[in-house]
C-alpha cells in the first residue's frame, strides 16, 4: 500500500476558544441559526486499499497531543458549553438529576478473612468508600477513600485483592479514567500502605500466594509520547514479592509468540494450583502449574483461540469449568487434572436457553440463565441434578449468589429498568432470601413499567427490545424516546436499572433498549451472528427496533434519539451514516468511528477478532469500508442533531475517532442541524468517572434532546 502526504494550513486553529465562544450562534444568509465550528482544515491524504483510494483528510488528528489539535478540542469545547448554557431547561434538568442521584449506595458485602467489607456512597460522593466492618449488616469504618486520593476526585480505585486470610490488600489505583493501573499494598491490621509500588499494569487483577507476594500482569513501559496512545502486546505475567523494588519482579510467563494475547494469573483459594488464562477475543485457553511442587511447571488444560473456558471452582485435581466447547450456548462440565487429554465431562449439558455465570457455595451450584434476555437463576447439586430455584422477582437481571464456598450467607443483586438495584440476602440452608438493602431513591417505580417486546430484522430474526416509560402513556407517536444498544463483544444487555434512564422517564421520555446480535443474549451463535462479515445484522437489527417504535406509535422520528457508547459508539456512527433520515437526534459516545485504523492504537489490535483488520486481506477491508462511521459521512447529507462525546485521553478507544468523525461531519453537514462535539478532560472511557462529571455530562446530554427533539421535559 502507498500513501501521499500534502501539507495543510495549521494557522487557522490558533484562533482562541474565547473568541468562538463569544461567537455563540451565527446568523445565516437565509436567516435560520447556525453554528460556528472551529477551523479543521482538511489535508489531502489519500491511502490505496487492494486498489480502493480512501480519503483521510483529518489524520493530523491522530497527534492528540499536538498544539493544533489541542487548540481545537478547547474550541470544540467552547463552541459546545456555549450551546448547552444558552437552552432554558439545563438548569433544572442538572438539579433534577442531582436530587435522583443523591441516595446511599450500598454495594454488596463480601467476607475476606474474619472481617466483611463494601463499598459505599453516602449519595454525591465522587468516588465509592471501602468500608470495614466485623458484621455484614455494620457499615463499620472507612478503610480506603479514593476521595482523599486527589482533589478533583479524579483518581478511582480498581481492581484489588485480599490475601486469603484478609491480612493484606492489593489495590489499584487509575487516574483521570485511564486503564492504566498503579499497584499498592495495604496492611489491613493499622490500615497503612506499604512501600511497595507497581506500574505500567493494564487490565490486570492481582492473586496473593500466602502473603508473601502477588501475581500480576503488565505491559513493557510505553514509549515517550506513547503513554496513553501506543499500541499494546506481549502482556507478560510477573510475581511480586512484598518489600521488593517492581525491578525484582520475576517474570512467570509469556507468550512472544503471541503478542496479541493477554494472560493474567489466578491463585486457588486452597493455594494449590496457579492458573493461567490466555485470551484471544472472546475466546481464551487455561495452562495451570501445581504450586507445591517447587520444580513444577505450566501445563496445558485447555487450548486457546477454540471456546471459552471459566474455572468456577475445584474439589482436588476435579475442576467445574464453564465452557462453550461444542457448546455454544454454554454448558458447566468438570475435568480431571489426572486425565491425560483432560476430557469434559458434563454437569449441565447446553439447553436452550443459555448460560451465563455459575457460583458454587457448599456443595451446590447457582447456575443464571437467560430467557429472551432476562434472567433467571437454579440450584443444581454436584453431580447436576436440579435441586431448586432461586425466586426472579420479575423480569430482570439477577446473577446467582455470591460468597465464599463455606459461608452460610450469600448475597445476590436484582434489577430492572424501572426497578432499583436491590440486594438480596440468601441463608444458604434454608434456601430463603430476604432484602438486605434497598436503596431510597427519589423514583416512585411504581408509577412505571416495562413491556418486553420482539422487532422483526431485516433477515427475520426476532430482536429483544425492552420499551420502559411511565404507565398510562399515549401511544401517539410524540414520546420522545431514546433508543439504546451495544451489539458486539459476546456482552449481554440484560435489564437494569440507571438513574440517567430513571430521569429520562421522569422528564416524561420512553427508554428503549434493544439487545441486538453481536452480544451473548442467545448464545455464541448470536454473538457470531453480528461479527466479521456479519456486523451489519447489529446494525440492521437496530434499524428494526427503531422501526418497531415507529410503527407503534411510542415515537416518531422527529422524537427518536440513537445512543450507544464505545462498540454502541461505532452502533450509533453507522445508523447515522447509513439512516440519517431515520433519527431526530444521535448520540454516539467514545465510539471506535475509523474501522480503518482502530488497530494500531491503545488496545485496538484485540479486537481484531470481532471486527476483522483492513490491512489483513481486500475481504476484510471491503467490509469494514462499507460501514465505517468515519469513511461513510458525506457532504451534501442532513445529519440529524448530532452531539459526540469522548475524553481527550481516552486510552481505551483513542480519541482520534471522535475528533476526526465530528470535524468530517461538521465540514460535510448540510442544513441547520447542529453537530457538536464534547471532548472531557481528565477521563478516560468512562471508568471511575467522578460524580461530578456524570451528573454535568448528563445535563448537557439530556438539554441537547430537550431542544433537538423539541419537547418540554416534566420536572
Amino acid at each position: 500500500m502507498s500513501t501521499r502526504v500534502a501539507s495543510h494550513d495549521m494557522t487557522q486553529l490558533r484562533r482562541t476558544a474565547a473568541l468562538l465562544a463569544l461567537a455563540g450562534l451565527l446568523a445565516s444568509p437565509a436567516g435560520a441559526a447556525s453554528l460556528a465550528y472551529p477551523p479543521a482544515p482538511p489535508g489531502t491524504l489519500v491511502e490505496n486499499h487492494f486498489g480502493t483510494s480512501v480519503p483521510d483528510p483529518y489524520r493530523w488528528m491522530e497527534s492528540i497531543d499536538a498544539p493544533q489539535v489541542t487548540d481545537w478540542v478547547k474550541s470544540e469545547n467552547a463552541v459546545s458549553r456555549a450551546y448547552f448554557d444558552a437552552i432554558p431547561a439545563r438548569a433544572a434538568i442538572k438539579e433534577k438529576f442531582r436530587t435522583l442521584y443523591n441516595f446511599e449506595k450500598v454495594g454488596v458485602p463480601f467476607r475476606e478473612g474474619k472481617r466483611w467489607y463494601s463499598y459505599y456512597n453516602s449519595g454525591l460522593q465522587n468516588q465509592y468508600v471501602l468500608y470495614v466492618s466485623d458484621s455484614p449488616r455494620d457499615r463499620g469504618h472507612v478503610f480506603l477513600d479514593p476521595n482523599t486520593l486527589s482533589k478533583d476526585g479524579t483518581v478511582a480505585l480498581g481492581p484489588s485483592a485480599f490475601t486469603e486470610d484478609g491480612t493484606r490488600f492489593a489495590y489499584a489505583t487509575q487516574n483521570a479514567g485511564s486503564d492504566w493501573e498503579t499497584w499498592h499494598v495495604r496492611d489491613t491490621a493499622s490500615g497503612k500502605d506499604l512501600p511497595d509500588t507497581i506500574e505500567w499494569s493494564k487490565f490486570s487483577g492481582a492473586s496473593w500466594h500466602g502473603d508473601t507476594g502477588f501475581y500480576y500482569s503488565r505491559f513493557a513501559a510505553p514509549k515517550d509520547g506513547k503513554l496513553l496512545a501506543g499500541a499494546l502486546s506481549n502482556q507478560q505475567v510477573f510475581f511480586h514479592k512484598i518489600g521488593t523494588a517492581q525491578a525484582a519482579d520475576k517474570l512467570v510467563y509469556a507468550r512472544p509468540d503471541h503478542p496479541d494475547w493477554f494472560v493474567d494469573a489466578g491463585v486457588t483459594r486452597d493455594q494449590h494450583y496457579l492458573i493461567l488464562n490466555e485470551s484471544k477475543g472472546e475466546k481464551n485457553g487455561v495452562v495451570y502449574r501445581d504450586l507445591t511442587e517447587p520444580n513444577s511447571t505450566f501445563e496445558p488444560l485447555f487450548k486457546n483461540e477454540v471456546a471459552t473456558y471459566g474455572i468456577v471452582d475445584h474439589d482436588g485435581p476435579r475442576f467445574y469449568v464453564q465452557t462453550t466447547q461444542d457448546a455454544p450456548r454454554a454448558r458447566l462440565a468438570y475435568v480431571d487434572l489426572g486425565d491425560p487429554k483432560h476430557a469434559l465431562h458434563d454437569l449441565l449439558p447446553q439447553r436452550a436457553e443459555p448460560l451465563e455465570s455459575v457460583s458454587l457455595i457448599g456443595n451446590a451450584f447457582y447456575v443464571s440463565y437467560l430467557k429472551d434476555a432476562h434472567s433467571s437463576v437454579e440450584i443444581h447439586a454436584l453431580d447436576g441434578k436440579k435441586i431448586g430455584d432461586l425466586a426472579t422477582p420479575g423480569v430482570g437481571s439477577m446473577g446467582p449468589p455470591s460468597a465464599r464456598r463455606e459461608d452460610k450467607l450469600a448475597y445476590y443483586v436484582y434489577s430492572s429498568y424501572s426497578t432499583p438495584t436491590t440486594i438480596y440476602q440468601y441463608d444458604v440452608e434454608t434456601g430463603t432470601s430476604t432484602v438486605f438493602i434497598a436503596p431510597k431513591i427519589a423514583f416512585d417505580a411504581t408509577q412505571y413499567t416495562t413491556d418486553e417486546v420482539f422487532a422483526t430484522s431485516k433477515d427475520g430474526t426476532k430482536v429483544p427490545l425492552f420499551i420502559s416509560h411511565k404507565k398510562g402513556i399515549a401511544l401517539d407517536g410524540t414520546a420522545p424516546t431514546i433508543l439504546y444498544a451495544y451489539g458486539g463483544f459476546d456482552i449481554s444487555i440484560l435489564p437494569s436499572f440507571s438513574t440517567s434512564a430513571a430521569l429520562w422517564m421522569q422528564m416524561g421520555g420512553v427508554y428503549a433498549v434493544a439487545s441486538l446480535r453481536g452480544g451473548a443474549e442467545y448464545g455464541e451463535a448470536w454473538h457470531e451472528a453480528g461479527m466479521l462479515d456479519k456486523k451489519q445484522n447489529v446494525f440492521d437489527d437496530y434499524y428494526a427496533a427503531a422501526h418497531y417504535l415507529i410503527d407503534n406509535k411510542w415515537t416518531s422520528t422527529p422524537k427518536l434519539a440513537a445512543e450507544g457508547a464505545s462498540n454502541g459508539g461505532l452502533l450509533v456512527g453507522a445508523a447515522i451514516t447509513q439512516h440519517p433520515e431515520l433519527w431526530g437526534a444521535a448520540l454516539p459516545g467514545v465510539g471506535v468511528m475509523d474501522m480503518l485504523r482502530f488497530q494500531k492504537f491503545t488496545v485496538g489490535a484485540a479486537w481484531i477478532p470481532e471486527y476483522g483488520s483492513a490491512d489483513a486481506d481486500e475481504q476484510q477491508f471491503k467490509t469494514l469500508y462499507a460501514y465505517s462511521p468515519y469513511a461513510n459521512i458525506k457532504p451534501g447529507v442532513k445529519y440529524p442533531p448530532t452531539l459526540i462525546t469522548t475524553a481527550d485521553h481516552d486510552d481505551r478507544v483513542f480519541p482520534a475517532h471522535s475528533f476526526k468523525f465530528a470535524a468530517k461531519m461538521q465540514a460535510d453537514q448540510t442544513g441547520d442541524s447542529p453537530i457538536l462535539i464534547s471532548i472531557e478532560t481528565k477521563a478516560g472511557h468512562g471508568g471511575g468517572k467522578p460524580t461530578d462529571k456524570i451528573i454535568d455530562e448528563l445535563a448537557d446530554t439530556y438539554a441537547f434532546l430537550v431542544k433537538n427533539l423539541d419537547f418540554t421535559p416534566t420536572l
